[in-house]
């Protein structure tokens, strides 16, 4: 069971929460044409007479859309909630699917042409999509695992008003990679050729020689994306932010643990550390029960974590209010 939620993490491919979006709003289909291929996202607007804030939610790795669902591992709409529950107190956001996944499948190059940086690439795209629409004031940036490392990377160039990191992981991957594979028990002639197998990527290259039991993990189409991947260290992108920053983090995340927060906190000591008691990766309040959690993957119904949306938006509304207002840019 654990290597299936390890597979979920590294394949490519207060306030109640709501259960439905607030009446007070327009759900709008949104697009951004790349160049190479046109993005899809999900707009969430607030009516207002005035411009509001506006957050750019960027989903974690594999095939995960743009409502935090998975191909492999479930619907559970976490993302959509959040984006209801930022919607609830009069704030904008725009959810997309990666090129490659869901809507903007076509727009995916092969596998082996993925990376990294083209992700971060299309994330600025959006941001600056946002920044120049007159319906928005500022325009901050949410990432979850993964997309938490693409959110630190791409705010720099967007000039975003602040950071939210959900369940981003502190660690390079190739260590946190190294820790899950030791916890699954591999044989130990199968956890060596693992090791060896991320220090080639580490190194910048790659390696066909994958055992089948690993191709899951390893296979020769995906180590591109794992060598841009690997090269960042979260921490070092993280404490390069100039603008204030949220980490949020749940107890009871099977996937990425507190000691990461605390060395996203440690990097950027100015960046307000919330840890949320019992949530899980998917931002429910889940026991640490295995059944429970797996459950909770493929669960729309079960509710976010309140704390999750109360300290998103105190965040995101504190920011707003301190910061100045620049002419020309819509409010920031």
């Amino acid at each position: 069971m654990m290597l299936r939620i390890l597979f979920l993490a590294l394949t490519l491919f207060g306030t109640q929460a709501l259960a439905a979006p607030p009446s007070n709003v327009l759900l709008r289909p949104i697009e951004l044409d790349t160049g190479s291929g046109t993005l899809y996202g999900s707009l969430v607007l607030p009516k207002s007479d005035k411009p509001v804030p506006v957050v750019l939610i960027i989903a974690g790795s594999g095939p995960t859309d743009r409502d935090g669902n998975n191909t492999i591992g479930g619907r559970n709409d976490s993302l959509k909630k959040l984006a209801w529950r930022l919607a609830q107190s009069n704030i904008a956001s725009v959810r997309f699917d990666k090129r490659g996944i869901a809507q903007s499948q076509p727009a995916g190059p092969d596998e082996s042409k993925l990376s990294l940086d083209q992700y971060v690439t299309d994330a600025v795209a959006w941001g600056e999509k946002l920044k120049s629409d007159p319906r928005f004031g500022k325009v901050f940036v949410l990432g979850h695992s993964e997309g938490a490392l693409i959110a630190s990377l791409a705010a720099p160039r967007i000039g975003a008003a602040g950071v939210i990191s959900i369940a981003g992981t502190g660690r390079p991957v190739g260590q946190l990679l190294r820790e899950q594979l030791q916890r699954n028990h591999l044989p130990p002639a199968m956890l060596k050729r693992s090791f060896e197998l991320i220090s080639t990527l580490e190194a910048g290259r790659t390696d066909d020689n994958v055992p089948a039991d690993l191709e899951v993990i390893f296979r020769p189409s995906v180590q591109p994306y794992m060598i841009s991947l690997l090269r960042y260290n979260p921490a070092t992108a993280f404490a390069a932010l100039k603008m204030p920053a949220l980490i949020i983090q749940g107890t009871h995340d099977i996937q990425v643990e507190v000691k990461d927060a605390r060395l996203l906190k440690a990097a950027k000591p100015d960046a307000v550390l919330t840890l949320i008691n019992g949530m899980n990766h998917v931002m429910r309040i889940v026991p640490m029960d295995m059944k429970r959690q797996v459950q909770s993957y493929n669960d729309p119904n079960q509710r976010l974590a309140g704390e999750l949306g109360d300290r998103t938006v105190r965040f995101i509304t504190k920011v707003n209010a301190s910061q100045p207002s620049s002419p020309g840019t819509n409010g920031r």
